[in-house]
């Protein structure tokens, strides 16, 4: 359920500032790679990629989301944003999504992320 309270907050967010939002993919065992590959695919201007820590970890309830512009196959990890501890003893999910649709707003008007992006 947290997955999804972040995502309806992130939905809720973006359609307020206008911004269009396009499927939401499931992956199963997700690395955040895998937003890269939906970048080479589909060509999108930006990709939020919601994943779940390892089984095994403190936090193993917790998420973080990866948030790329411009992604692509090879683009670097300093090329991400990232918004961790999304869980209910860190960052609420709602309140994380809220957060994460204000980075993306900010992020599609610098053309930018991770330390591109100056927040």
């Amino acid at each position: 359920a947290n997955a999804m309270d972040c995502l309806a907050a992130i939905r809720d967010g973006l359609k307020a500032r206008g911004i269009e939002l396009g499927k939401s993919l499931f992956v199963r065992y997700c690395r955040v790679g895998a937003g890269d590959a939906v970048g080479d695919i589909t060509g999108c201007e930006l990709v939020c990629a919601l994943v779940g820590e390892r089984p095994g970890l403190v936090t193993d309830k917790s998420m973080s989301a990866y948030i790329t512009y411009k992604p692509h196959t090879g683009v670097s990890e300093s090329s991400r944003t990232v918004v961790s501890n999304i869980h209910n003893a860190g960052t609420p999910a709602a309140e994380a999504g809220a957060h994460i649709a204000d980075i993306v707003d900010i992020m599609l008007k610098e053309k930018a992320s991770g330390t591109d992006l100056k927040l």
